[in-house]
């Protein structure tokens, strides 16, 4: 199945109600540039895979399909296909830092202020690591 970067634009603006969603000419770039796709319209993770090496660039869920275990089944479909994978959460987003948690994700890192936001101070990005089981 070709994934459909508007559906996945339209996934993210649903689910992103705090950080700018991204367009559906980025989703289609990324696809284009070779980004790895998991899961599907309602729920998936798009990042890169290079020597092993993967970064999670985003996950989104629609606010339709939440708690129903699709975000954690697309992460692990995309941990499955590295040795390592990294990503950043915002620190005040803790939906998404306990999914990672879950998944076995470790704290490496912090970026502080690297989250802007409109009328309100800049969070933090943690910096998260999940190496292969092994």
């Amino acid at each position: 199945m070709t994934p459909d970067p508007a559906a996945l634009a339209a996934t993210h603006a649903a689910a992103n109600q705090v950080d700018r969603a991204w367009a559906t000419e980025e989703f289609a770039e990324l696809l284009q540039s070779g980004a790895v796709l998991t899961g599907d319209g309602r729920s998936f993770v798009l990042g890169r895979i290079i020597a092993g090496e993967g970064e999670v660039l985003t996950l989104a869920t629609h606010p339709d399909h939440q708690r129903k275990g699709l975000a954690q089944a697309a992460l692990e479909a995309f941990c499955r296909q590295c040795d390592a994978v990294f990503l950043e959460v915002a620190a005040d987003n803790l939906p998404a830092r306990a999914l990672y948690q879950k998944a076995g994700f470790q704290q490496v890192g912090t970026r502080p202020d690297y989250y802007k936001r409109a009328n309100q101070p800049a969070v933090d990005a943690l910096v998260l690591q999940r190496k292969a089981a092994g």
